[in-house]
């Protein structure tokens, strides 16, 4: 049976409409550690925004960006602050109000997003779970009330392909390539946009990449996969945050594996990544207060270990079944 995003209704959209006449300037974020996603997104909307004249700025609460989404329009311009006092705020591909990074209560919101987890915090929630990335909702939502130029195209088709993983999720159909000639038809070059995102990676990418591929170790008979990154791996190899996007998925590549975590030690948190081929791992990311999707979920533990984390991952795997239920 083919995916249909529930439509964006005339009355959303409407409000909307309502919702930018009634506020001078407006704020555009996305979620902290942004992937393309997010950054994607947010951009899109953003020089959708001020090409058609508004007061617009757009932000991220994250100090180092992913480098490899730097050849999208717009990226030099997104801030570490918020500039705006009382701006409509949108916030683009996040889940819940803390993981904006800012402090935006009191302000109106309009949610963009396709996360299931996400918690209804908006004024306007244009939450469409359904929807392969959420720049396929800002498309739907935005196409029909302003000109999509070729740097929009090019932002939210670049949106498109990492969270669907270039056209290799199991939520693509049909629509999705439709969505994606729509995009190309507007101005995104597709052949362009994937070698910029990915064949520019870092010599540290490949370096944090071996020494996350040494740690792998497999468990639950080869079911699971667990490889982890210590700063002491990122600080031997130079790299950064964002060169580990995408590690999981090599975890997730060996044929008998059915869920990959990836544990990264930060600075004061634990992140944890979750990848399956099929297993609810979002329901494993909820009992630690993250969320996500059923194949691609996540969180981070505060005043924690990589031993820990990894043990109560491995437990509550266990405890809610989620392997034998495939």
């Amino acid at each position: 049976m083919s995916r249909l995003m529930p439509e964006i209704t005339a009355e959303e959209r409407k409000r909307f409409e309502e919702l930018l006449e009634t506020h001078r300037s407006v704020t555009v974020l996305s979620h902290i550690h942004p992937d393309a996603d997010a950054i994607g997104t947010s951009l899109g909307v953003y020089l959708l925004l001020k090409e058609a004249g508004r007061r617009v700025e757009v932000a991220n609460a994250t100090a180092d960006l992913p480098r490899h989404l730097d050849f999208l329009e717009g990226f030099g311009k997104i801030k570490k602050k918020i500039d705006f006092d009382d701006s409509l705020i949108i916030a683009c591909d996040c889940g819940s109000p803390d993981r904006l990074g800012f402090d935006v209560s009191g302000r109106d919101i309009v949610v963009i997003d396709h996360h299931p987890s996400n918690t209804g915090y908006g004024t306007l929630n244009l939450v469409r779970p359904d929807a392969v990335s959420s720049s396929e909702v800002a498309t739907r939502l935005l196409a029909p009330l302003f000109p999509v130029t070729p740097p929009v195209a090019e932002a939210f088709y670049a949106a498109l392909i990492s969270d669907t993983r270039y056209f290799t999720t199991g939520n693509v159909t049909a629509e999705t390539f439709e969505l994606a000639r729509e995009l190309i038809a507007l101005g995104a070059q597709p052949a362009r946009i994937a070698q910029a995102m990915l064949q520019r990676r870092s010599l540290a990418s490949l370096r944090v990449l071996g020494r996350a591929l040494e740690s792998l170790r497999l468990v639950e008979n080869a079911r699971v996969a667990l490889m982890t990154v210590t700063r002491e791996d990122l600080e031997a190899t130079g790299a950064r945050y964002d060169d580990l996007d995408g590690i999981v998925d090599y975890a997730r590549s060996l044929v008998t594996v059915e869920i990959a975590i990836l544990i990264v030690e930060r600075r004061k948190s634990i992140k944890v990544s979750l990848r399956s081929k099929g297993a609810d791992v979002m329901r494993i990311a909820r009992k630690f207060g993250g969320g996500g999707h059923r194949e691609a979920a996540g969180f981070e533990a505060e005043r924690a270990t990589i031993e820990g984390v990894g043990a109560a991952l491995l437990e509550t795997i266990e405890k809610e079944g989620v392997l034998s239920a495939l």
